[in-house]
């Protein structure tokens, strides 16, 4: 789905994040075509949440550039954290009002009642968002980044807390977006087959550095081996970010 042929939408150079003496994040590029979904791929704490709150604007790099559309203020940016970003006291219906109206919508009520529908959230959008089970309250922290009628999606491990039904809907979903919007996605996961099956192609983050670039076939050749078997992208992914040889 991606436009291989349009500028880039977006052009991370560089990018580093120190807390005190800590290094979260080292010398990190990344770039992303319209339309295309990007998987980051990497164990605990190697830097992956860190990477997508400096796309999203929500912390600043150390060093290094973030340029979405080439500069254009225009280009809106959608951001899902893990732990969602919702108010629990508020039913569903106030929050996407809320949210539409801090993104500058015309008519917030309306805008509210499209989300509601397109999150397939009619059934509870009385109800308050506390209440909620894990995988609606996934929908509606979707739907609030949908406000903005974004160009791309940044979502941090967006199916981690998710029962497989709820991970397959969200994806199912997820895939829509991409093909009737045109967006684009980063996505941060654990699992190398989630990474492989949504992803484009995927970048792997290893130590707070940009270890791996492509796509399951190039994993494979580089760090897979013959004797591997039925877990053979797992085994690869495991020697690259351990840095041992197939």
């Amino acid at each position: 789905m991606a436009d291989v042929d349009a500028p880039p939408l977006l052009e991370a150079r560089a990018l580093v994040r120190r807390y005190r003496r800590f290094t979260a994040l080292d010398g990190v590029d990344l770039r992303l075509l319209p339309g295309e979904a990007v998987a980051l791929l990497g164990p605990n704490g190697a830097g992956k949440t860190t990477l997508l709150e400096l796309l999203a604007g929500v912390a600043r790099p150390t060093e290094g550039t973030v340029t979405w559309g080439g500069g254009d203020a225009a280009v809106r940016v959608g951001w899902v954290p893990q732990r969602p970003a919702v108010y629990l006291r508020l039913s569903v219906r106030e929050n996407l009002r809320l949210f539409a109206a801090l993104e500058g919508a015309d008519d917030p009520s309306a805008e509210a009642e499209r989300l509601i529908g397109r999150a397939d959230l009619e059934t509870v959008a009385s109800r308050p968002a506390g209440q909620l089970s894990t995988g609606t309250l996934q929908r509606l922290n979707l739907a609030v980044a949908l406000a903005g009628h974004p160009a791309a999606l940044l979502l941090d491990e967006p199916s981690a807390t998710l029962s497989p039904d709820q991970r397959l809907r969200l994806w199912e979903w997820l895939g829509e977006l991409r093909a009737q919007d045109g967006l684009a996605l980063v996505f941060s996961t654990q699992s190398v087959q989630e990474a492989a099956r949504h992803g484009d192609r995927m970048v792997v983050i290893a130590r707070g550095r940009s270890a791996f670039a492509g796509g399951m076939d190039d994993l494979l050749a580089r760090w897979g081996s013959p004797d591997d078997g039925v877990d053979a992208d797992e085994r690869a992914f495991l020697r690259l970010v351990e840095g041992t040889p197939a």
